[in-house]
């Protein structure tokens, strides 16, 4: 896991989603998750069912924020669980050890290492830097990253206001993927936003 981790925004218009992360996917993102807070149920089985055939034409993983059981309805390739999500091991268990379970882990290396031995495949830290999308205390300390990466032998994921500048030290910290939402989806050219956060790497 390596690169720009593409996260969808709360948008109700499926073919404007489709449209903005398909320009994405071809600017280079290496992965997507399907996070959208709002959405009822059948907007959501839409919407994601979408996304994994999109995802799959680029080969290109998909995986669902929060919703276990949709993921193995539809077949995508994993779920992120936040910290007041279905736990980590439940999760596991449900999906089998062939899926991507990703952790939200905040500013502590302790839920990354919990989340570690419950069985997940990455863990995402962050809010580094103020975000448009998610409200959150801005308190996570870049070296964190460092932390990670010396005591646990997962993928770190960087999420929180990101840009192609501000990421930019937290992957010379070591910094596996770096989670974007809205320097993509509502730059003028997603494409390019993505070549941006993917040159990274």
């Amino acid at each position: 896991m390596r690169g720009l981790y593409l996260v969808t925004p709360n948008w109700d218009d499926t073919a404007r989603l489709l449209d903005c992360t398909g320009r994405a996917l071809q600017g280079g993102a290496a992965l997507v998750q399907y996070r959208h807070k709002h959405a009822n149920a059948p907007l959501r089985l839409e919407q994601a069912a979408a996304l994994l055939e999109l995802c799959r034409s680029h080969g290109v993983p998909l995986v669902i924020n929060d919703h276990a059981a949709l993921c193995r309805q539809i077949g995508a390739d994993g779920v992120h669980v936040g910290g007041t999500d279905d736990k980590v091991e439940h999760v596991r268990a449900l999906l089998g050890p062939g899926k991507i379970v990703g952790a939200s882990c905040y500013g502590e290396l302790g839920l990354a290492r919990a989340a570690r031995q419950a069985g997940a495949s990455y863990v995402a830290f962050g809010g580094f830097y103020p975000s448009a999308v998610k409200k959150y205390p801005v308190t996570t300390e870049p070296s964190i990253v460092e932390q990670a990466r010396a005591a646990l032998d997962l993928p770190v994921v960087v999420i929180g206001g990101m840009t192609a500048e501000n990421a930019a030290p937290l992957v010379q910290r070591g910094a596996d993927m770096v989670a974007a939402i809205s320097s993509v989806y509502l730059a003028d050219d997603p494409a390019a936003a993505a070549r941006a956060l993917q040159a990274l790497f």
